[in-house]
């Protein structure tokens, strides 16, 4: 039954050879079935195929386990998140060579050599004949590639093209699976992009800090620090950091953090919004200095008409109106940030800020 079948779809590839217009100039096995020279052949072509198994396998075990939170440099864990990301591509890279090589070596040590010529055809729908060519030529290629009569290629090729690309789907999908804006099992509300460093936890106070020369040094402000018309950088400061290297160097590189005091000068002009009534002490506004444009720092202020100007794509932003844009491609307000006065007359915020700091995004409601 088998040798009829194998005499069938031969006829029938001779015949799709001719109905196409090929000659085939060379067509033959490299090596006869169960040789030794065979097993040789196939060797390398179920290396790579363990190869890009491995390295998929390790890419996915990597991008799951390894520590990819930020650690500043000369600390400790530095050279392990400095290695984060050329790991994850050379394990990708591995797995992707292996597959190639796979199919190389496959092509080149392992199917018949052929060499066919075909002449160009008119186009147009299949026939039935063509359709029964079709399937016997590609009954043809499965039994010279080896998935059917040496079924460990086709569990090599399985398992090193399925390891190889479920590695690239999950690091694809992983940044999906916990939402970044929502909290989840191991983040909390304060650790969502919805809120900055200033947002307030278990009811300590977050003071306004200014950066000095020395990171670890303290500066906090008070309401005589600025002059009218003038402005500080400040950054968010709790009374846990204090005498915390590591925590008061993270604070000042935390991309969401960085804000501005202003004093405006006496007697300007500021619109009453009655959602943002008590956000200011007196003269005392401070909002943040991430543009909401490409996220530039916005540290250029116009005093005669109190405008904010950002160096990098020319926004405008008027204070009057709480930081709402005029002018230039920013489409969003400069969050504010809520600040009051304590007891021993230093700055410290009530709250977050009144939006998401930065760059306008798509999950962001008008």
């Amino acid at each position: 039954m088998a040798g009829g079948q194998d005499e069938r779809r031969s006829e029938l590839l001779r015949q799709g050879a001719e109905a196409d217009g090929v000659e085939l100039v060379e067509y033959e096995s490299r090596h006869r079935p169960g040789t030794s020279a065979e097993r040789r052949a196939r060797r390398p072509v179920l290396l790579f195929w363990a190869l890009a198994a491995v390295a998929g396998a390790a890419a996915i075990a990597h991008y799951i386990v390894w520590p990819w939170k930020y650690v500043p440099p000369q600390e400790p864990g530095y050279a392990l998140y400095q290695a984060y990301t050329p790991l994850l591509g050379m394990w990708l890279g591995l797995s992707l060579i292996g597959v190639f090589g796979a199919l190389i070596n496959h092509v080149r040590r392992v199917l018949p050599k052929e060499t066919a010529v075909q002449q160009r055809h008119p186009t147009g729908p299949s026939s039935e004949e063509n359709r029964e060519i079709f399937v016997a030529t590609v009954e043809d290629a499965a039994d010279n590639v080896g998935i059917r009569r040496r079924s460990v290629f086709g569990r090599a090729m399985g398992i090193g093209a399925g390891v190889a690309g479920a590695s690239v789907a999950v690091i694809g999908v992983g940044g999906f699976v916990e939402s970044p804006w929502q909290p989840g099992p191991r983040r909390g509300e304060a650790d969502t992009l919805w809120h900055t460093g200033w947002y307030p936890e278990d009811g300590e106070k977050v003071y306004l800090r200014i950066e000095t020369a020395d990171p670890e040094q303290v500066a906090l402000v008070r309401p005589g620090d600025i002059d009218p018309g003038g402005l500080l950088a400040v950054f968010p400061f709790r009374e846990s950091e204090r005498g915390n290297p590591q925590q008061l160097k993270e604070v000042l590189s935390r991309a969401d953090n960085p804000a501005t005091l202003f004093r405006f000068r006496p007697g300007e002009r500021v619109e009453y919004r009655p959602d943002r009534a008590g956000m200011n002490y007196g003269d005392y506004y401070v909002f943040s200095r991430i543009c909401t444009h490409l996220g530039c720092a916005v540290n250029l202020w116009e005093k005669q008409v109190n405008r904010l100007l950002c160096p990098c794509h020319q926004s405008q932003f008027d204070l009057n109106q709480y930081a709402k844009p005029i002018f230039g491609p920013a489409a969003r307000p400069l969050p504010q940030l809520p600040i009051s006065v304590d007891e021993s007359g230093f700055f410290y915020a009530t709250g977050d800020f009144t939006g998401p700091v930065g760059p306008t995004f798509w999950e962001l409601p008008k």
